[in-house]
């Protein structure tokens, strides 16, 4: 098994959010779990047994770190990748609405505390950059291993593209 391995993305950027000087917190977002893709008609598809196993990890893989607050968007692939963590930490899942982007970031700089995203290979991407102040391209359909982290702090925030160094093993 790999371990969490940084793909040497490191960007530091100037908020476009106002983030008071003894601020400092860290955000962490992924794009839900491998869903199930044999119903191509199916606009809400469950995880499949990798993407179970997938969710099973991101838990493991923040397990000591601080989260107060896990947002995902109300797909079941969403909330069953948000599901362990939540579980984990005890905590109950924030829903957004995946259109109003903008309102999510605003929201996590104005909690301004340590948080998980659990989005899509569309939105993910948006609302980093959104907090890191800079574009992003859009997720691959067939990535599943992405992990941003933006730490935000009065001076700005440094985003980091992680890998969460998992293989599924039904791939």
């Amino acid at each position: 098994m790999k371990h969490l391995a940084s793909i040497a993305l490191f960007i530091s950027t100037t908020m476009s959010y106002q983030v008071a000087a003894s601020d400092i917190y860290t955000v962490y977002l992924v794009r839900h779990a491998d869903k199930d893709t044999s119903d191509k008609t199916n606009r809400d598809p469950k995880l499949t047994d990798c993407g179970e196993q997938r969710a099973n990890r991101l838990a493991t893989m923040l397990k000591h770190i601080e989260i107060n607050t896990i947002y995902s968007t109300d797909y079941k692939r969403t909330q069953a990748t948000a599901a362990p963590v939540a579980q984990s930490k005890s905590l109950t899942v924030t829903s957004y609405n995946p259109r109003n982007l903008d309102s999510l970031a605003k929201s996590i700089v104005k909690k301004k505390s340590n948080a998980l995203v659990v989005g899509h290979n569309s939105t993910t991407n948006v609302v980093a950059g959104n907090l890191a102040g800079i574009e992003l391209p859009i997720i691959d359909h067939e990535e599943y291993d992405r992990l941003y982290q933006v730490t935000i702090t009065n001076s700005g925030a440094k985003l980091q593209l992680l890998n969460q160094g998992f293989a599924c093993s039904d791939n």
